[in-house]
């Protein structure tokens, strides 16, 4: 007689078929444990939200600050962006007497986040008086700095603390598990700050800001208790690693790496140029509140983790990775005529549902290029391939967001002195150009990737064992 199978096999059996990413855990690192660990990428997502969501649709419209003067602000923490792969490696080769590698730069990232948030609302208020207004901008500036460098900083080393742990099959699904854990956390931040503010005030926008610097410390200080393991045997290694500029050479001399990395560029440009303007043009185009404009990057993460689950599904299925980031590139265009449009028909429906599909082409595209990058990876720099997609993505979104800014300032000033004739002197013409002007940059994207789409198959060993992000460099 066969016996039945119990119910506790069956439940045993839905934990980790159908809990997203119950198959992360392992003996070695229990889900308790890796659930604490990602409380840091959390942490980021509240930082990033505050950065390019909600600060800078106070600066424009309640505060009355120049669109390009709040775009360089958001721009200057992407500055350290391209430095993250020697990060990564001096986290690597870091020497301690005390036996850690990455809690120290874990730990001072922490630091910058929080005394970058912590000056914030004092520049804010000096930004308010015409007097100190020179003043606040500098100051505003560096709180940008310190907290987009402490962001970074943390992130990368966190990244590299979880693969450090995590065994080599549970690698992927651990690194993929934070990466949505990022997700997750600008998806809550964006909800609650968004509810916090319906009501604005300057008052209750300092005491947001506040209260986001000493949970990103608790937050930190939590995942990091007790994760690194003390080894003076690796940290005090005399051993000389391969220089930087040699496996630098080794991957750029490979067919199709510039190429790729021209694409990367481009299409991370054409979708971050609108990164400074969705929510003030909610604000200024559709008089949306400061929580309903708030609740766009909400809107954009929700987006982004849809595609994050679609990826997951395609590549499973040895789908190319080029045609993935392909299909965000499209989605990026439908999603920024979605926007231009929301303007004149006065409908906010149509501008969440831009945002949301943004965020869903920014996934797609991200993750089918940064497997494509893996794919170049050979045995000896797969790190410094990441870190290369890494660097150029956020170097050129960073570009993008200053541009954007830019251009919208300089083309609602011609328009509302009606050079452009009456029709376009209004101020959803600056915002309209740039939309436009990333729709062309998609496009050129798409000519980029075309010759090398199908030349990733080299990345189907990655495919075949299913869709994780190995030290996914966010």
């Amino acid at each position: 007689m066969t016996q039945r199978p119990s119910a506790v096999t069956f439940w045993q059996a839905v934990g980790t078929r159908f809990l997203p990413f119950a198959d992360a855990a392992s003996r070695e690192l229990p889900l308790l444990r890796l659930l604490r660990l990602a409380l840091f990428q959390v942490s980021v997502g509240l930082a990033a939200v505050l950065l390019n969501g909600t600060l800078n649709r106070v600066l424009i419209v309640e505060l009355d600050t120049p669109t390009w003067i709040v775009a360089l602000m958001i721009g200057i923490p992407l500055l350290i962006a391209p430095f993250r792969a020697l990060i990564g490696y001096r986290s690597d080769t870091h020497r301690s007497v005390l036996g850690w590698r990455r809690v120290p730069y874990i730990w001072f990232g922490t630091l910058g986040q929080f005394g970058g948030l912590a000056i914030m609302p004092f520049a804010l208020i000096l930004i308010t008086r015409p007097d100190t207004f020179a003043p606040g901008v500098t100051a505003a500036c560096l709180s940008f700095l310190l907290t987009g460098a402490g962001m970074h900083v943390t992130q990368t080393a966190g990244l590299a603390l979880a693969t450090d742990i995590a065994p080599d099959d549970k690698r992927p699904r651990v690194v993929a598990l934070l990466y949505v854990m990022l997700l997750i956390g600008m998806t809550l931040a964006a909800f609650t700050i968004g509810n916090l503010l319906i009501d604005f005030t300057a008052t209750k926008l300092v005491q947001v800001i506040q209260g986001a610097a000493v949970l990103t410390m608790a937050l930190n200080i939590v995942a990091l208790w007790k994760q690194e393991a003390r080894n003076t045997a690796i940290t005090m290694s005399t051993v000389s690693a391969p220089s930087f500029s040699e496996i630098w050479g080794s991957f750029t001399a490979q067919k199709n790496t510039n190429r790729l990395l021209l694409a990367i560029g481009l299409g991370a440009m054409a979708f971050a140029m609108q990164d400074a303007l969705l929510e003030p043009y909610g604000g200024e185009i559709l008089s949306l509140s400061v929580g309903s404009t708030t609740a766009l990057t909400g809107a954009w993460a929700i987006g982004a983790l849809i595609a994050f689950a679609y990826s997951g599904k395609r590549l499973t299925a040895s789908a190319d990775p080029l045609r993935l980031a392909g299909l965000g590139a499209v989605a990026g265009i439908a999603a920024f005529l979605m926007t231009i449009f929301a303007g004149p028909l006065m409908s906010v429906s149509l501008l969440f549902a831009g945002a949301t599909v943004i965020g869903f082409g920014v996934g797609l595209f991200s993750v089918g290029t940064m497997i494509a990058a893996m794919g170049l990876a050979q045995s000896n720099n797969a790190g410094l391939a990441l870190g290369a997609w890494g660097a150029v993505q956020a170097s050129c979104t960073g570009l993008g967001i200053a541009l954007g800014g830019l251009i919208r300032d300089g083309i609602t000033y011609v328009a509302l002195a009606e050079a452009m004739g009456t029709t376009l002197a209004v101020q959803a013409t600056g915002y309209g150009a740039v939309y436009g002007l990333e729709i062309a940059l998609l496009l050129a994207t798409m000519v980029v990737l075309g010759p090398v789409i199908g030349a990733g198959r080299e990345s189907a060993e990655i495919e075949r064992k299913g869709f994780g992000l190995n030290e996914f460099p966010t």
